[in-house]
């Protein structure tokens, strides 16, 4: 019950919780979207034969596959699968009765395909085809109520959608190909539960490329055989932050280190990296690539940042970047998935020259 309780300290504002829902809906706005939505039918349960219940995937457009205006050239290598899990969407502040989501709610979906699937999961098109598992995610107050079984039985529902999920890829899709595993929020805790399951001491690990753990609190030594990834060159491996303004402090729960990989560098060490090793973020346009905006700093156990350089910035006083830990780094992350593929498939070409 660690992380839900780590959620609730930074979910305990109004504010807080209207910044997460605007910058995942207001661009572009999602109910515009509302009519490419059909609900198919009463079946609660996600049947993963069906493509409406993939947020994303390679046999439908989606907002997955957008790619900002100054990448048109990008040259594209789907050499790799990349098995991206959301984080929550089903965050509106009337809702008060429900623990899940319900699979055929148009305006999640909406807010799902058009918030964290097109920012976040569209960072790793040019290098993977991407699945993205629609899920019974669990309402975001299930981080923060005092009805502890009850928050447990709605995680425990989620996992379960993503867990049939990844488990119908594995037999219909995947075809022995490497995978990405990318998560942020709900999802990495849906992603932590996956990888010991199926990658932790199992042949599985063999196809790893690297897993992107974001936006929650992951111990250094959280599995035996997936390591933290040390530089930029390493496979097999994971990555993790969680983004604060500079100063923050975070109490440590446990003994236990929690990991923290700097994405402007790749590495570990507590190093500041300045501005201009940011290659570009996005907000709320694809489009708009916002160049230098942010630095970033290994402080403990979090990632800090001083206030990004954007836009409007002047009048961005949060100190917890939660709701963007991908968003401030999107360029960067684009460039590292496509270097680790790189070493990714050299590495397994030595080994089968050996």
């Amino acid at each position: 019950m660690q992380k839900i309780k780590y959620h609730r300290m930074f979910m305990k504002n109004t504010f807080f919780l209207l910044f997460i829902v605007c910058l995942t809906s207001c661009y572009p706005k999602y109910y515009t979207h509302l009519r490419e939505y059909k609900n198919e039918g009463n079946n609660s349960i996600p049947d993963y034969a069906k493509l409406n219940n993939w947020a994303a995937h390679p046999k439908k457009i989606d907002p997955a596959d957008s790619i900002p205006s100054d990448l048109k050239n990008y040259t594209k290598d789907s050499s790799v699968d990349v098995f991206y899990i959301h984080p929550t969407s089903f965050t509106d502040p009337k809702i008060t009765h429900l623990a899940n989501a319900d699979i055929n709610n148009d305006s999640i979906n909406a807010v799902t395909d058009y918030g964290s699937v097109l920012f976040q999961a569209s960072a790793f098109n040019g290098d993977g085809k991407v699945y993205a598992p629609r899920y019974r995610q669990a309402y975001i107050g299930m981080y923060y109520t005092k009805d502890t079984a009850k928050a447990i039985a709605a995680f425990d529902l989620a996992y379960s959608d993503v867990k049939t999920a990844f488990e119908y890829y594995l037999k219909n899709n995947n075809n022995n190909r490497p995978i990405v595993i990318a998560s942020h929020s709900q999802g990495t805790n849906h992603a932590n539960r996956l990888l010991h399951e199926f990658f932790e001491d199992k042949p599985l690990k063999n196809q790893l490329v690297i897993a992107y753990l974001i936006g929650m609190p992951i111990k250094e030594k959280e599995f035996n055989t997936i390591p933290v990834c040390l530089d930029s060159t390493k496979t097999g491996c994971f990555v993790t932050w969680r983004t604060f303004r500079t100063g923050v402090e975070i109490p440590k729960k446990s003994n236990d280190k929690i990991a923290v990989v700097n994405p402007l560098s790749w590495n570990t060490d507590t190093a500041y990296y300045n501005f201009s090793y940011n290659s570009g973020g996005v907000l709320f346009n694809l489009n708009k690539r916002i160049l230098k905006i942010s630095d970033a700093q290994i402080h403990d156990n979090i990632l800090w940042i001083n206030k990004p350089k954007f836009f409007g910035s002047a009048f961005f006083n949060q100190k917890n970047y939660h709701v963007v830990d991908y968003n401030l780094f999107y360029y960067n992350i684009r460039e590292d998935v496509r270097r680790r593929v790189r070493y990714y498939t050299l590495n397994n070409q030595i080994i089968g020259k050996k």
